[in-house]
């Protein structure tokens, strides 16, 4: 019996309720509308279903594979022969005695930050227009503006399959530049998070808001599906500048072309593929080293079946 024969019996019998897809494009569950299908994609409502999943799903060899809103992910054509889990449905908010908020992982910063500007807390701002969960956010210490993840969080609940479930706090979660102790663990899981705000005026919090969104908005591509910025900022430098220096805005390959409106961003203007991303990544990686002695690591993270170790 294959893993997949022995999950589908497994979750009819325990997780009834959960919903359970057989065959899901990856293109339909990500910002860069790109990848081929996961054998199998699984949608916990809360953290005992993800615990029991994951547990399971180990046990079988699925080798699971958990995702949020899939703003930072390039699936390759040829999709996952494994088991994906997406935090959609585990989107609860709740504000504590102390004032804290408290997001389940697959809940939107988007909706975080409005469930706290709502209820006068400050400090979330800069994450309104960020596209990602809560559980994605906090493994890769989003930001924007000036601000990070690290600036808010007071502590995570998360779920290591080899240990168990323990609470860490901001300072054990170990942030820098887009990066945290959990980018190092793929297997743990962000199963919520409490983050801590300052006291403020809704009608200031709001404003804020919409300020940065409507730069968001001025200098983004946001009209066409992407995975935010594709590039890491190399030390001393910003991507986004580098790459235009080099004459590279507009640069495309297939469907997959370099953001005329902001460099950083490699676009699909429409059907584009996996391979057509990797290669158009790979030529603007040679041509900055090239031409500008930088070598630019990929933020975009790339999954799946024959997915490349390295694009140059």
């Amino acid at each position: 019996m294959s893993w997949y024969e022995e999950l589908d019996r497994w979750v009819a019998d325990y997780l009834p309720d959960m919903t359970y897809e057989r065959d899901v494009p990856l293109a339909r569950h990500t910002s860069f509308r790109i990848g081929g299908p996961a054998r199998r994609m699984a949608f916990p409502r809360d953290g005992s279903q993800m615990v029991l999943l994951i547990e399971k799903a180990r046990a079988c060899g699925a080798a699971p594979l958990v995702i949020g809103n899939g703003t930072n992910l390039l699936f390759t054509d040829e999709g996952v022969e494994r088991l994906v889990v997406n935090t959609r449905d585990m989107s609860g908010t709740a504000l504590d005695k102390a004032g804290r908020v408290t997001a389940e992982a697959g809940t939107s910063l988007a909706r975080t930050a409005v469930f706290a500007q709502q209820h006068g807390l400050a400090g979330l701002e800069f994450a309104h227009g960020i596209p990602g969960s809560v559980g994605g956010a906090v493994c890769m210490n989003a930001g924007a503006y000036g601000s990070e993840m690290r600036q808010v969080v007071h502590s995570a609940v998360v779920l290591f399959p080899e240990e168990g479930i323990r609470t860490l706090t901001g300072e054990a979660l170990a942030f820098s530049y887009r990066h945290s102790l959990l980018t190092d663990r793929p297997d743990a899981v962000v199963l919520r998070a409490v983050l801590a705000l300052e006291a403020g005026e809704p009608a200031a919090i709001r404003e804020k808001m919409e300020e940065l969104m409507a730069r968001r908005k001025a200098s983004q591509p946001l009209e066409y599906p992407s995975a935010g910025s594709t590039f890491k900022r190399p030390e001393g430098h910003y991507a986004a500048a580098l790459i235009d220096r080099c004459g590279l805005k507009g640069l495309t390959v297939g469907g997959a072309q370099v953001s005329e409106k902001h460099a950083g961003f490699v676009i699909n203007r429409g059907g584009a593929s996996c391979a057509d991303v990797t290669a158009l990544m790979a030529e603007i990686q040679r041509r900055v080293w090239e031409e500008a002695g930088v070598r630019l690591e990929p933020e975009v993270r790339i999954l799946g079946e024959d997915a490349p170790v390295s694009l140059l």
